[in-house]
């Protein structure tokens, strides 16, 4: 009983004195997310011509170019739960810094297929580690009283990124006369060298991560575990103070006291008292990408097309959703600590099926283009203020000290293979049953991922990742 009343008796309700110093650290990581987000968007504007260039003619070929950097992103993924657990998780964002910047620059590069795919599984890989480790590192240094927003900062650099992306592609491409001949559009401007800069464009803000990662402090939760004490207390003193470091260093110390029988191992996540954790954890992963979000952001050409709007009006569009993705991303940043997150989450679900479902109803009868654009912005901005960063912060909450680093590796890894799952199928769905059949689906997801919520998800909100532990401990063992 003395190691509850000793977790249970720090709340942080406090914000720590040095809240700069961790606000910085938190920023440098989220560089991560935000290379992320350009990384996986870039493709949206870049398609139509490197398509051209590379004589990409069947779906298969097409596809694979669009989803092969998700490959990547779950062998980085993977990879980086075994990795982060025994390099540490700084040594990791720096890997994925520069892996970032020399993938962007090469896939820009590339003139043959081949190497196009080649550097684009490269560029998925530091996804992946990045998508597993910016948040797992930020939740591990932050005090619980900010830790929600903190976490939230990577899904705001995330977006950053997206907007980023959006308006590079916007800004770069060149508009194409309507009556180009084939041979004109070869020869253009966009299909020559418009999509390398699209890709380019990725290396300064990759150089930066770079750079700045050299100056981050290692995990003190990892330091603890290795026994290196004194830098744990270092850090954490920077963090909040000698009084905050003493309280946090008692309590991880009796978390990894009391877990030191078991290794940290892949098939410790097998264990009966985790199972239901890992479950959950994928769970969530699975929901938050197959509410159907991100098909507005990799097929918006084709959603927005189907509405009726032309090419130029695309391409607004789609700065318009990156515009609502980031504004509603940066409101729930101050509502995570507030509201909670399983409030969130569950007005997630049914805000995003509603507009799902209103949306197909607007393809069913036809109903004009701006009122599809409502629909879907009104689902972006449900997603960008529950889902999108909560999910981040839930996955990366709820594992326990000693296998942390593996179980966000295994939700993480769950989410690649959501996503690339709905990017592969959305072409084969949309011919079947039509744009509105697919939200319909969309939408249905959304409603059975609102009862996974309300009977598996707990609040998690304020509490210290031990105290989080020692609940999910009583609820195994209860």
């Amino acid at each position: 009983m003395q190691a509850t009343s000793l977790q249970f008796a720090h709340t942080d309700s406090g914000i720590p004195a040095r809240r700069g110093y961790v606000w910085w650290i938190a920023a440098v990581a989220a560089l991560g997310g935000l290379l992320f987000g350009y990384d996986w968007v870039v493709i949206g504007g870049a398609r139509q011509f490197y398509e051209v260039y590379f004589h990409l003619t069947s779906d298969a070929l097409v596809g694979w170019a669009n989803s092969c950097a998700l490959l990547g992103c779950l062998v980085g993924s993977l990879a980086a739960g075994t990795l982060a657990e025994r390099w540490g998780r700084r040594p990791l964002l720096l890997a994925a810094a520069i892996l970032f910047g020399v993938s962007s620059a090469f896939t820009g590069w590339s003139h043959i297929f081949s190497t196009f795919i080649f550097w684009r599984i490269a560029g998925g890989i530091a996804i992946g580690v990045s998508s597993n480790v910016s948040p797992l590192y930020i939740a591990e240094i932050s005090p619980a009283a900010i830790r929600g927003k903190l976490v939230a900062l990577n899904q705001f650099a995330i977006v950053v990124g997206i907007l980023i992306a959006q308006i590079a592609n916007w800004l770069i491409a060149r508009p194409i006369p309507a009556g180009d001949t084939g041979a004109q559009i070869m020869q253009s401007w966009n299909v020559q060298y418009g999509w390398r800069w699209m890709f380019f464009a990725i290396v300064l803000p990759a150089l930066i991560f770079t750079v700045t990662s050299f100056f981050l402090p290692e995990s003190p939760r990892w330091l603890l575990a290795r026994g290196r004490d004194v830098e744990a207390q270092r850090i954490l003193q920077r963090v909040g103070g000698e009084n905050y470091a003493s309280i946090e260093i008692a309590t991880i110390e009796t978390s990894l006291h009391e877990d030191s029988a078991v290794r940290a191992s892949w098939t410790e996540l097998l264990r009966p008292g985790l199972r239901r954790v890992v479950l959950l954890g994928m769970g969530l992963a699975v929901l938050q990408q197959w509410t159907g979000i991100n098909i507005l952001f990799n097929y918006a050409a084709e959603v927005y097309r189907s509405a009726g709007y032309g090419s130029n009006d695309i391409f607004l569009n789609i700065v318009i959703t990156g515009s609502i993705n980031l504004l509603f991303t940066v409101l729930a940043m101050f509502l995570v600590e507030t509201i909670g997150r399983r409030k969130l989450m569950l007005a997630g679900c049914i805000g995003i099926a509603a507009s799902h479902l209103l949306c197909a109803l607007a393809y069913r009868r036809a109903w004009p283009g701006p009122v599809v654009l409502t629909l879907t912005l009104s689902a972006i901005a449900c997603y960008a203020v529950t889902l999108a960063p909560v999910t981040w912060v839930l996955i990366a909450e709820i594992f326990p000290n000693r296998v942390r680093s593996h179980g966000v590796s295994a939700a993480v890894s769950t989410l690649w293979l959501a996503s690339f799952a709905l990017t592969y199928t959305f072409p084969l769905l949309n011919h079947a049953f039509g744009t509105g059949g697919v939200f319909v689906t969309y939408g249905v997801i959304c409603v059975i991922g609102f009862v996974m919520v309300y009977f598996g998800v707990a609040e998690t909100k304020g509490r210290t990742l031990e105290q989080i532990e020692l609940s999910v401990a009583e609820r195994r063992t209860g």
